[in-house]
This record gives structure tokens, C-alpha cells and sequence, in this order.
């Protein structure tokens, strides 16, 4: 293999295949990056035992050939590169990569390619196709609500729910659950559903966030994979045996009082009250209070040994009188997943289960836990 590419290319695409590398893995190839020519371009794979990514930069090619070669390495010492041409050049006898780059040279060896696990790329037509910058939303939104660690596995990931005109992500660690909704043409003629690693989608996630393309989800045809491509980036994720619960069941479907008020001052004064809450079982107050006028809600959090915080903001509430006890973990979560200016709490009294929603926008809830009788 005799290639030729900017660094600044080659540095930016062993950062985005990187994020796959195996940290601690039997299989000493899977702490490696795979570089191979693929039809004039240079094609960077990597994987660990969750996801795969694949990504093609631009070069110029006077022999074809692959190897893999230590991804931590080799990273580091590209991006100490000056942003010049990089040659790399491979001894296929005593498999060992050379790297040129103006005054700087190295030579890193490599284990055979062949030993490196296959990564499917997909065929045939995409399933769904999204905006990138929407579905980046959608995983932000719904991911942070999945269990990070819980022995139910599918708990710790984020089923995605096809339906002919719409796709469905939804997440819930036991105590939280998050939904967005997304008008969709998504090429199934009936209900298709499957979990994908939380994890596994925020470093998709990631990966978006240079992207102005649309994203291409497949299914391996045993289906135990999926496929997400945008441009020359190919992320494939495992997916969780097991069938997520019925999420439409998990959220109230009546509420006895329901406030309005503002994202801003709402994510203010639960941040307030988060400083306070930490020494208190992480436990935040809120207190709804109609009035024909102007109602209110007081936001309140106390540690017995430290002290006690209370905000009280404008609000419009309506219906009865409620006091309800939040983690203000989650409730922070909540507030800063939603973009609205206003937001919509539904109350069902004290210990029922609490729904957030942006007033503008009826594809995300956030469903939350009380965490124990108030009064």
C-alpha cells in the first residue's frame, strides 16, 4: 500500500473512528485501527464489541493494501503532524507502516487486516431516512433517560419504534422515561421495532455533529444490527435482545393540575435548588399554586444540616393545589432537552407520576417519577 492525504483529513478521521477502538478486549486487533485503500479512497474502520465505525477520507493512491495498525499511536502521532501531505506506505514482508510527513517519519507495526473482524456496510434500500441535525436532537433528548447500568438490559438502551409514518425513540431507566415522535416515510408497511445501545447512539450522536447529511438506517438481515450511514461515515451498533414495555401504557393519561411557565426561570431555579438537593437525597420541591390571576410555582430543596433553598416564579397554573417531591437530576435533564421558551407540567397529586412537554411541541415528553409522599 502507497497512499498520499492531508493530515488534516487522516487526523480528523482517526478521531471519528476512534471513538469505537476496544479500551480492553482479548483480541489485540480490535485496539486497532484497519487503514485500507477501497476505490481511490482511504477507508479507517474500527470496533469494539458494541458498535463499528467506518469512515472514507480523500487520497491519492499508488498501491492498493490494507493493515492495522495500534489506533492510540498512531492517532497521537498524526495529529502532532503539521497540517502537510501525509505518505504512508506500507512493508507488506514485515507488515510495519511508514508515515512520512515533512520532516517527521515513523515506522508503526501492524497486525495482518485479515485478522481484523468484518464490518457490514449494508445493501439495498434504507429503512428510514432522517435529517441529520433532527435525529441528533432525538438522540439527546431520549438517550440521557436510559439506565447506564441495570440488569434488564433493554433498559440501558433506546428502542426505536417504525410505523409507515412515523419513528418513535423512547428510553426509560425505571424511573424516568423520555419519547420523541418524528413524522417519518419510513419504508415499513407494518410495526418494526428494535433497541439500540443508549451508548452506542450517543457516539452516533457525536459523530453527527460535523454532518449536514441525511442518515440512512438499515437492519442486517439477522437482525441483530443496524446500520447508520451519513456521507462517508458508517456507524453499526449491536442491538438489545428483548422487547421494550409498552410506553403508551407509562404515561398518565389525566392530570389534576397543569402549570406553564417558563424554560428559563424553571431551569434557573431547579439549578439553584440542585445545590442544595445534593445533601438532601437529591430531592427538589415543586408547589403548584392556582390563582384566578396569577398563579405560581415554588421550587424548593432542603439539607438538614446545611440549609434550605426556595424560588418561587409566575406561572399559570390551573386546576388544584399540588406538592410533589422530583430527583433533581432528572428534572434538570428534562429541562435542558427542551427548547421550547414555555413548559408544560402535568400533575396527578403527590404520588403520581409527573409529564413534562414543551408547550409548543407535542413529539417530546418526559415522564418522571415522584420520589416519596409529600405533606
Amino acid at each position: 500500500m502507497k497512499v498520499s492525504c492531508l493530515q488534516e483529513n487522516l487526523a480528523k478521521g482517526l478521531a471519528i473512528v476512534g471513538r469505537a477502538v476496544a479500551t480492553r478486549s482479548p483480541l489485540p486487533v480490535l485496539s486497532n485501527v484497519l487503514i485500507a485503500t477501497d476505490q481511490g479512497r482511504l477507508k479507517l474502520s474500527a470496533m469494539n464489541q458494541e458498535i463499528g465505525i467506518v469512515h472514507w477520507i480523500g487520497c491519492k493512491v499508488e498501491t492498493e493494501g490494507e493493515v492495522t495498525v495500534l489506533a492510540r499511536l498512531l492517532s497521537e502521532f498524526v495529529g502532532s503532524l503539521p497540517n502537510e501531505r501525509v505518505d504512508l506506505h506500507l512493508d507488506n514482508e514485515k507488515l510495519t507502516l511508514h508515515i512520512g510527513c515533512g520532516r517527521f517519519e515513523a515506522n508503526v507495526k501492524g497486525i495482518a487486516a485479515e485478522e481484523f473482524p468484518p464490518i457490514p456496510l449494508g445493501e439495498g434500500d434504507p429503512t428510514l431516512v432522517l435529517d441529520s441535525a433532527l435525529f441528533r436532537e432525538s438522540i439527546e433528548q431520549v438517550a440521557m433517560a436510559a439506565a447506564s447500568d441495570d440488569p434488564r438490559q433493554y433498559l440501558q438502551g433506546v428502542a426505536v419504534i417504525m410505523e409507515p409514518d412515523k419513528v418513535v425513540f423512547v428510553a426509560s431507566d425505571g424511573f424516568r422515561m423520555a419519547v420523541r415522535t418524528l413524522a417519518a416515510e419510513t419504508g415499513v408497511s407494518e410495526r418494526t421495532e428494535f433497541i439500540v445501545p443508549a451508548r452506542s447512539l450517543l457516539e452516533l450522536s457525536r459523530v453527527l455533529t460535523d454532518s449536514d447529511h441525511p442518515v440512512e438506517v438499515r437492519l442486517t438481515q439477522n437482525r441483530n444490527q443496524v446500520i447508520f450511514s451519513t456521507g462517508d461515515i458508517h456507524v453499526v451498533s449491536r442491538l438489545i435482545e428483548g422487547t421494550f414495555p409498552n410506553y403508551t401504557q407509562m404515561i398518565p393519561a389525566d392530570s389534576q393540575t397543569n402549570v406553564r411557565v417558563s424554560t428559563a426561570d424553571l431551569l434557573k431555579s431547579t439549578q439553584v435548588a440542585s445545590f442544595f438537593a445534593r445533601d438532601g437525597a437529591n430531592v427538589i420541591k415543586l408547589e403548584a399554586t392556582p390563582d384566578d390571576e396569577a398563579g405560581s410555582l415554588t421550587i424548593s430543596a432542603n439539607a438538614t444540616e446545611l440549609g434550605d433553598n426556595r424560588s418561587d416564579l409566575e406561572a399559570q397554573v390551573n386546576g388544584e393545589e399540588t406538592l410533589i417531591a422530583f430527583n433533581a437530576r432528572y428534572m434538570l435533564d428534562c429541562i435542558n432537552a427542551i427548547n421550547s421558551p414555555e413548559i408544560s407540567i402535568e400533575l396527578a397529586g403527590s404520588t403520581s407520576p409527573g409529564v413534562v412537554r414543551p408547550t409548543d411541541d407535542t413529539d417530546y415528553v418526559h415522564v418522571i417519577m415522584p420520589m416519596h409522599t409529600v405533606r
